[in-house]
């Protein structure tokens, strides 16, 4: 899921003003353009469910893979930043946290797109790993 999740970045940011332009529900766009992405991957072996029920709460996207040997769950959440960096990526762990322990899992994502035009791409980009609750989230800006 890194790799993906990796190229998706690379991706998103050499193409996403042609492509979010063309939704015309603007919050939806990059959410879609990232399933979209991940889709023709995943249809060699998983799928992807969007809007999973995880208790009461519902995470965006949330790939199954199935091998001989178990599943792969990856739980990805999706947030479009406003203002608050560090506040979106507070209540995202934290709704990460809750979707994780739902499926019994150690390790998420957390993906937020910063749509402001006044922010470099070099800014937009990065990687972190947090520690949440004894679980590894990454975060993933674009």
């Amino acid at each position: 899921m890194p790799k993906l999740l990796e190229a998706f970045q690379e991706f998103f940011r050499e193409h996403s003003e042609h492509w979010v332009e063309r939704f015309q529900y603007k919050e939806a766009g990059p959410h879609l353009l990232l399933q979209a992405f991940l889709q023709r991957v995943i249809n060699s072996g998983g799928r992807i469910e969007r809007e999973y029920g995880l208790g009461r709460g519902r995470t965006d996207l949330m790939v199954i893979w199935q091998y001989p040997q178990g599943i792969q769950k990856e739980v990805i959440e999706l947030k479009i930043l406003y203002r608050n960096l560090e506040k979106t990526i507070s209540q995202g762990l934290e709704q990460v946290d809750e979707y994780l322990d739902r499926c019994s899992q150690k390790q998420g994502h957390l993906v937020i797109f910063d749509r402001r035009a006044s922010i470099t791409w070099d800014k937009k980009i990065f990687r972190k790993q947090k520690m949440y609750n004894n679980k590894t989230i990454t975060v993933w800006g674009m």
